[in-house]
């Protein structure tokens, strides 16, 4: 069975994607089983170029298929942002919990129908050669006025569903994967990686 390396050292970004591609008939296989502890600089403009420079470079250090993304919040109020720099919004070193306040403090006085947002998501699998092939998810919602919830990771707590009823982190792993921009951009990928596996594509 041939190895695909899940290129992240987000652990729980980790986890939802050994439940996103699990299934798949390759063995999945992470940095740090591949002895890797190099952290690739995400140097890109945009999410799409960050995807891509991880997966092709954590590709040629393992000489595996390796898949990376990049995700990011876009706030329709901050004009898109934080965008590319969700990550890193509050500052390099700023937990989640302080990614939320910062970015709420952003949004002090806007009223809710204004509030509107999306999460999007580009994964990039990357063979050890250099191709590259991206796939895209995005989730529409809303930023609540206060955190709710215990799951998820990052700006979960306050990205409302409205057709839901729920923020991203009051819903469980499974709920979340049916609905995120990781799990339709993987849903995306599912398809790259099965037509390669059957030899329908190079």
């Amino acid at each position: 069975m041939s190895k695909l390396l899940l290129a992240t050292k987000n652990v729980a970004k980790a986890q939802e994607y050994l439940l996103l591609l699990g299934d798949l008939p390759f063995e999945l296989t992470n940095l740090a089983g591949e002895g890797i502890d190099t952290v690739v600089s995400e140097t890109g403009d945009t999410l799409e170029q960050n995807a891509a420079i991880k997966a092709v470079a954590y590709a040629s250090m393992s000489n595996l298929l390796a898949l990376a993304d990049d995700s990011g919040l876009e706030v329709d109020a901050l004009g898109g942002e934080p965008g590319v720099l969700s990550a890193r919004y509050a500052g390099a070193d700023a937990s989640d919990a302080e990614r939320v306040e910062w970015l709420l403090a952003r949004l002090e006085g806007i009223p809710w129908e204004k509030r509107k947002a999306r999460f999007r998501c580009v994964i990039a699998i990357a063979w050890p050669e250099g191709q590259v092939e991206l796939c895209q998810g995005e989730c529409q919602g809303m930023i609540a006025l206060n955190p709710k919830g215990e799951n998820g990771f990052g700006y979960d707590p306050i990205f409302y569903l409205p057709h839901l009823g729920k923020t991203m982190a009051e819903l469980s792993i499974e709920e979340k994967n049916e609905v995120s921009h990781r799990g339709r951009a993987a849903k995306q990928a599912q398809q790259t990686l099965l037509k390669l596996q059957s030899g329908r594509k190079k």
